[in-house]
């Protein structure tokens, strides 16, 4: 894939999901919002219908009281009607209507006790009666034939007798109101009665959760409040109580509730659950997507790298038998059976050396899908050992370095492939020989832990840095070192040695310092 290109779709990937995330952000944000003012709207309301409740309560108790009163007030003494009428004529019907409203004002003459509060000017306050009667009478005014009038007939009438309610009712709503304003607010409403009545609207409302109440008296607090009642501004909804005729009033009813942001986050935790959920698979998703194309752009380069640097590697061995058969060819050389014995022993050694790369790829590739016959049998790893340091001995003296040996355990027998297991050695031992500089000079050491068998494989070549050490006994992997080809090789011979190591039910793994050499361990349990 063009870098430019891949580039492109990640950015765009990634905006996209950014604004996925924001969206849903969003979307919650305002969720709790319109929550928050349905809330709002719903305890005002509540809160409204509670202080109604509660005036509409004192008021209906200073009726009863009046009533009461009026019904014991003994013998009338003196009362007074008034009468009114009117007189309509219809001259297309021949109909006249008759309204009359007459007003009975019944005055006991007694001093009133209703309000008492110790003021002696309310002795002077009687009590009074108002009944009244409304009548409405429609006529139809008969006509003879010489245009005069014979007789007047009622066709209907209507009669209503009762109290002046309404005017009666505002008048002593007024005046219940004044005195009421005398009267201490803790013994014009309990804490029980608010806490009811709130209780019973809210739950109407289908707002289960626990709050705190409190009247305030022109700002100031008074007795009646809940015990955990504190004045948040932020948090406090408050409605007028104890209002006059005008609408005005100095006490107002207070409530808050604690856990309010918990409601309203509960009542949204469903389908914000769900919103966050399938966000967190998106963004779980992408994140693999981008994990995969890096992969698959790595492996991509790694095996450009690879078959790049296997070209080399054959390309070298077959020019040398290129060479090598040419010069067989010359009749010169022919005939020097010597020379002749060098050039085959030549051909035959790259011919080697290429059989022995492509059996190292088609081990690793059959080893990945399962297909490697890989038999277990009792083995002495200081003879696997020995064995492997004989492979590589001749290479480390051209160099004019050395492989010293630690061999220190007291167990050595394990269950292994003998060949694979070899390999695995040798692989290390070729791994630490390629990557040192100057001469090599490697140690090997083996000692008992626990039940295992440690093999340890100590250089003082390159080191690697912890980047590299991430990806050692990844498949292709190497480390760049300037030139592809300065160190041969095709990234698999630590992978090889890895998954044999997993195959024996073992552990490896490294150690290394930049510059400072590296140290490879190999744990395997002891039979």
């Amino acid at each position: 894939m063009n870098k430019r290109l891949f580039v492109v779709m990640v950015v765009l990937m990634s905006l996209s999901l950014v604004g996925i995330i924001f969206v849903q952000i969003f979307w919650i944000k305002q969720s709790v919002e319109d929550k928050e003012e349905q809330f709002s709207h719903t305890v005002s309301d509540a809160l409204n219908n509670v202080a109604n409740k509660i005036a509409s309560r004192e008021t209906r108790n200073y009726f009863d009281r009046y009533m009461n009163l009026k019904d014991s007030i003994g013998e009338l003494k003196n009362s007074s009607l008034r009468n009114f009428f009117f007189i309509d004529r219809d001259l297309n019907s021949n109909e006249i209507r008759m309204y009359s409203h007459g007003i009975l004002e019944e005055d006991y003459n007694i001093a009133s006790t209703f309000f008492d509060n110790g003021n002696e000017d309310n002795d002077l306050t009687t009590i009074k009666n108002y009944t009244s009667k409304r009548s409405t009478t429609i006529f139809k005014e008969n006509v003879g034939l010489d245009g005069k009038q014979y007789e007047l007939n009622a066709l209907q009438k209507f009669e209503k007798i009762g109290g002046l309610t309404e005017i009666v009712k505002a008048q002593m709503e007024d005046v219940f109101s004044e005195y009421a304003k005398k009267v201490p607010i803790h013994q014009r409403v309990s804490t029980q009665e608010i806490e009811l009545l709130l209780n019973r609207e809210l739950e109407n409302r289908e707002i289960n959760v626990p709050f705190e109440y409190g009247v305030y008296s022109k700002g100031l607090p008074t007795k009646v409040k809940s015990k955990r009642f504190k004045y948040n501004k932020k948090n406090i909804y408050k409605s007028p109580i104890f209002k006059d005729l005008e609408g005005n009033s100095n006490f107002s009813l207070l409530i808050s509730f604690p856990k309010k942001k918990r409601f309203l986050i509960q009542s949204i935790l469903g389908m914000a659950g769900l919103s966050l959920l399938f966000t967190l698979i998106i963004v779980v998703a992408y994140a693999g997507a981008i994990y995969q194309l890096i992969q698959q752009k790595q492996i991509s380069e790694i095996k450009t790298d690879f078959i790049n640097n296997m070209t080399h590697e054959f390309k070298t061995p077959i020019a040398t038998i290129n060479l090598a058969v040419e010069a067989i060819k010359n009749p010169q050389i022919i005939e020097d059976k010597e020379k002749v014995m060098r050039y085959l022993k030549m051909i035959r050694d790259e011919n080697k050396r290429m059989h022995a790369q492509v059996e190292n790829v088609l081990r690793i590739s059959k080893l990945e899908k399962n297909q490697l016959d890989i038999s277990k049998d009792r083995v002495d790893v200081h003879d696997i050992v020995e064995d492997a340091i004989a492979h590589v001995s001749l290479i480390v003296e051209d160099r004019g370095g050395y492989i010293e040996r630690h061999l220190d355990a007291t167990r050595t027998e394990v269950l292994a492939n003998e060949m694979h297991f070899t390999n695995v050695i040798v692989n290390i031992l070729d791994n630490a020989i390629k990557y040192s500089e100057e001469s090599p000079k490697i140690d090997i050491y083996t000692e008992i832990a626990k039940n295992n068998i440690i093999i340890k494989v100590r250089d003082q070549g390159l080191g690697m840095s912890k980047a590299v050490l991430k990806k050692v006994f990844e498949k292709f992997y190497r480390e760049h070192t300037g030139n592809i080809h300065n160190v041969k090789g095709h990234g698999l011979g630590l992978s090889y040695v890895k998954k044999i190591i997993d195959d024996h039910q073992g552990d490896v793994y490294v150690e290394s310092e930049k510059g400072k050499g590296s140290t490879f361990y190999v744990k395997l349990p002891l039979i």
